[in-house]
């Protein structure tokens, strides 16, 4: 092989290297292209996303208020059996003491 035909081939090499490379480039070009559909349907799965969020926040946000709620009517009920409670010993020692009374009067 003589230096003419050494750089013909050479060349032809570099060539069809050079064409393999664009097509590659323009293939991955194509295939990675992002269409307008793609587009709408990634706005539309991040609005959903949001207003899921929003949901989230907002129920987590209720539930807060709620067992705030609860809690506060559960203290109140513990408060009022307390009360209750010591209406009720009071009562009794009271009837206690009226019996006792009672019985030292009725024996006496």
């Amino acid at each position: 092989m003589d230096r003419t035909e050494f750089i013909i081939v050479t060349t032809l090499v570099l060539f069809v290297a050079f064409l393999v490379g664009w097509v590659a480039s323009w293939l991955v070009h194509r295939l990675a292209q992002v269409t307008t559909e793609n587009m709408d349907d990634l706005d539309h799965m991040a609005q959903a996303l949001h207003e899921a969020e929003e949901g989230r926040d907002q129920a987590i946000a209720y539930l807060h208020q709620r067992e705030a709620e609860l809690t506060n009517r559960l203290s109140q009920s513990e408060a009022e059996l307390r009360a209750a409670m010591d209406g009720l010993r009071d009562a009794r020692a009271e009837a206690e003491e009226l019996r006792a009374y009672v019985e030292r009067m009725s024996a006496g």
